[in-house]
């Protein structure tokens, strides 16, 4: 038998029906800025995050007095962020800045809301994670129509481990949103890396040898989606996945790497079927 959110309200005495659930994760932010980033790094930039919400959602959002927040770390688990006290404030009266990208929200376009961080949840914030479910698009939901499980609660707050090279998956878009202590990993190996084409199922076989390793070679994806590859420059935007193959030893020399390269593109065929041509 599994203990669910709600039991940790019954605790304190707020009625479910009185709690809003907030999943936060933004595919505008920018690297560095996710909701889970400014929750991390800057607790005052995440609630300037969360406080403004849009006219149209004014229904749910003014409705509880509480919202129970949670972000989203990089390994796309569901993480307490903390429980608020929420009353509304009224329309925005000048222009603010987004904490997350480069928008701006006008004056008079979006509603304000008060919050304060209710200090009975401290010791979850950082550590529970629960189950949100398969509506992961519906991101604000009612405490009262959800029983969220409880999956895991830790000691302190942790960033996800590395996964180790051979299981690290993730779409182009994603890499630039991994912990700090990954990307130090990436940028201490080199090797041999796969792109492959979520469009089109095609396949591109990569290495990376110069400085800074996989993680400088796929950054160079990140700013012009071709990596300087001419096969790549002419195609349509695609978000590739990007996967490890191989990784070299630390004595490995470029011309080594580049051998490996070949080999990987002879295994998978990826000149004849793939995005390779050399």
């Amino acid at each position: 038998m599994g203990i669910y959110f709600n039991s940790l309200l019954a605790q304190t005495g707020i009625p479910p029906s009185d709690v809003i659930l907030l999943r936060h994760q933004d595919k505008s932010a920018t690297r560095g800025r996710t909701p889970y980033e400014l929750w991390r790094d800057n607790p005052f930039a995440f609630d300037a995050y969360q406080r403004i919400q849009t006219i149209e959602n004014r229904a749910k959002f003014s409705r509880a007095p509480f919202w129970a927040s949670f972000v989203v770390p990089p390994n796309g688990t569901t993480l307490f962020a903390g429980m608020y006290a929420a009353k509304y404030s009224g329309i925005i009266t000048e222009d603010i800045p987004h904490p997350h990208n480069d928008g701006t929200d006008l004056a008079g376009s979006r509603d304000c809301y008060e919050l304060i961080l209710d200090p009975r949840f401290a010791e979850f914030q950082g550590t529970l994670y629960i189950e949100w479910g398969y509506g992961k698009l519906a991101w604000v939901q009612r405490a009262d129509k959800q029983e969220k499980l409880i999956v895991e609660l830790r000691r302190e707050f942790k960033e996800p481990e590395f996964p180790g090279f051979l299981n690290f998956i993730r779409p182009l878009s994603e890499v630039e949103l991994v912990p700090a202590s990954w990307i130090t990993v990436l940028k201490e190996a080199k090797g041999v890396y796969l792109l492959t084409c979520p469009k089109t199922k095609e396949l591109y076989v990569g290495s990376a040898s110069g400085e800074e390793g996989f993680w400088s070679r796929w950054c160079q994806y990140i700013a012009n989606n071709h990596g300087g590859n001419v096969l790549l420059k002419n195609r349509e935007y695609s978000d590739f996945q990007v996967s490890i193959l191989e990784v070299a030893g630390t004595a490995a020399t470029v011309g080594e790497v580049l051998e490996m390269e070949k080999r990987w593109k002879w295994k998978l065929q990826s000149r004849e079927m793939g995005l390779n041509r050399n």
